[in-house]
């Protein structure tokens, strides 16, 4: 599967955005997906995760309650909508597919079979 990272800017805080991960082929809805980032000088992190049905999600504690992880099969997207935007979410931002069989480790990007190019968000303050 391709995947395709869009929706990154720049963006005031306390603002939102809305990023999107459009995917190639036909096999989507058997993937669970990831949201990364990656800051200067620092690690890839686990931002987000999300099922192959949507029926389970998982969060960075650093996100959680501002961000929301979301899916449409139908589209071949998954979606990551950012609220309350803080500077320390500057970072560029990658999608990522996760293949069965599931090991359930959705913190590590190891775990991640295929990744996109990535898509920068600056967070101003």
């Amino acid at each position: 599967v391709q995947l395709q990272a869009s929706g990154g800017g720049l963006v005031q805080a306390g603002g939102s955005l809305r990023l999107s991960c459009a995917a190639s082929g036909r096999t989507f809805n058997n993937y669970n997906m990831g949201w990364f980032r990656q800051a200067p000088g620092k690690e890839r992190e686990f931002v987000a995760s999300i099922s192959w049905s949507g029926g389970s999600t998982y969060y960075a504690d650093s996100v959680k309650g501002r961000f929301i992880i979301s899916r449409d099969n139908v589209k071949n997207a998954a979606f990551l909508q950012m609220n309350s935007l803080e500077p320390e979410d500057t970072a560029i931002y990658y999608c990522a597919a996760d293949r069965p069989p599931f090991s359930g480790r959705v913190y590590a990007r190891d775990n991640y079979d295929y990744w996109g190019q990535g898509t920068l968000v600056t967070v101003s303050s």
